[in-house]
């Protein structure tokens, strides 16, 4: 007679525990390799419905972190090239008010106008570096920031762009200014005072955008 479990209640009891502890360890199993409770819409439908939704926000809200975080550093960037300019400017002023001094001889006074050629020029070199992943606030028609605030990208913060080159908007000392005489070294004065209260507004408005980030 051929054994059977169907007519061996021990055997019988014994396989259902069997059968029950192989589906519970191919759940956890599951469940170890998914790092999720809940894998599959045939697990729990209306717990896997709610957290697909739940990762879908989380992944909008970890694509808006990392806009703000690109957008941080661009705009830090911008303004450390700014202060940077600002503090040229400062010590291209004194330069050239000392050239405006009708008293100095020839030789000091081309020492100055050196002196202030390689300050003007270190204007340009920290514009034209100032640039953070492709992006570039301070440049001659330069980029603008824009960073997305919510999940759907619906929403967005834009911060302009600061001219701060040689003889662009906001600096309106030339790439040629110099202050070989006391007249061009009068007109590097104006020039200056106008290009250092340019700058500041220039870094106010920086300043302000980096506190919405």
């Amino acid at each position: 007679m051929a054994f059977s479990v169907n007519t061996n209640a021990g055997a019988l009891f014994a396989l259902q525990n069997l059968n029950k502890t192989t589906s519970q360890l191919n759940t956890i199993q599951t469940q170890i390799n998914t790092g999720l409770k809940v894998s599959s819409a045939k697990d729990d439908a209306a717990t896997f419905a709610i957290a697909q939704t739940l990762r879908g926000d989380v992944s909008g809200l970890n694509a808006v972190k990392s806009s703000l975080d690109r957008s941080q550093s661009s705009i830090d960037v911008a303004i450390a090239a700014g202060e940077a300019v600002s503090d040229l400017l400062i010590q291209l002023k004194e330069k050239a008010v000392a050239a405006k001094d009708a008293g100095i001889d020839t030789a000091s006074r081309t020492s100055l106008n050196n002196d202030f050629g390689q300050l003007r020029d270190q204007i340009t070199s920290i514009v034209t570096n100032a640039e953070f992943n492709g992006t570039n606030v301070v440049k001659a028609a330069g980029d603008a920031i824009t960073a997305i605030t919510n999940d759907t990208g619906s929403n967005t913060i834009t911060i302009a762009a600061q001219d701060l080159s040689l003889g662009g908007g906001n600096v309106t000392i030339t790439a040629a200014q110099g202050i070989s005489t006391a007249t061009t070294a009068a007109a590097a004065v104006t020039a200056i005072e106008s290009s250092i209260a340019n700058v500041n507004t220039a870094l106010s408005e920086l300043g302000s955008g980096a506190n919405r980030l």
